[in-house]
């Protein structure tokens, strides 16, 4: 008769949503081997894939005038597939060239805005192994030190999602029709372009 022992098993992240445990007890071969006990479990929890769970890629594309959330925009690229999220948040400063800036004003033209961004996730998709992709843009008045953008990767691997959110951000600023005025504390303001804009000329 084979000796046997007692196995605590532990579920953390993806494993513990697959089972819906977070630990079992299991009885074993002494010598068993690590590719003999993962037979063990999958046996224990048949027609439930331990090495991939079925997750659709996701794009969630939103122009909005309310607050934007860094949490929330950060859930909604979770996976439990992923071992890493970046993020890119742009915010309002408070000085241009010497100005007091006390608010930007963003506005676009959201059919095409919409367009270029789902151009900017197909692109992503070709470049880099991403999981889900979130794009958030305010639209209307975003006060000093609120968010103006923010997009969100996520991915298995960090370089992925690192450089995905870079190529992000720099192309969503040259493709995409989004204008900025901002406001100054003098009573002042002024409309900008972004310098990357295909669209810009030299002065």
């Amino acid at each position: 008769m084979v000796p046997r022992c007692q196995v605590e098993v532990l579920y953390f992240a993806k494993s513990a949503e697959i089972t819906g445990l977070r630990s079992e007890t299991i009885s074993v071969p002494q010598e068993i081997k690590a590719v003999q006990l993962w037979n063990e479990i999958e046996t224990r929890h048949p027609g439930k894939d331990m090495n991939e769970a079925e997750e659709k890629p996701k794009d969630i594309i939103k122009f909005t005038a309310e607050k934007l959330s860094v949490d929330e925009v950060s859930q909604l690229v979770t996976s439990p597939l992923c071992g890493a999220i970046s993020l890119f948040v742009g915010t309002t400063r408070n000085n241009f060239e010497g100005k007091k800036v006390i608010s930007l004003e963003y506005e676009a033209y959201l059919p095409m805005a919409e367009n270029e961004v789902r151009k900017i996730c197909s692109n992503l998709r070709q470049k880099w192994p991403v999981k889900h992709i979130a794009v958030f843009h305010r639209l209307g008045l975003v006060p000093v030190s609120e968010a103006s953008v923010i997009i969100a990767v996520s991915s298995a691997h960090r370089a992925a999602s690192l450089e995905a959110v870079s190529y992000a951000i720099d192309t969503l600023k040259a493709n995409v029709p989004i204008w900025k005025k901002e406001m100054y504390e003098e009573a002042s303001s002024s409309w900008k372009r972004n310098k990357e804009c295909f669209w810009a000329t030299s002065d």
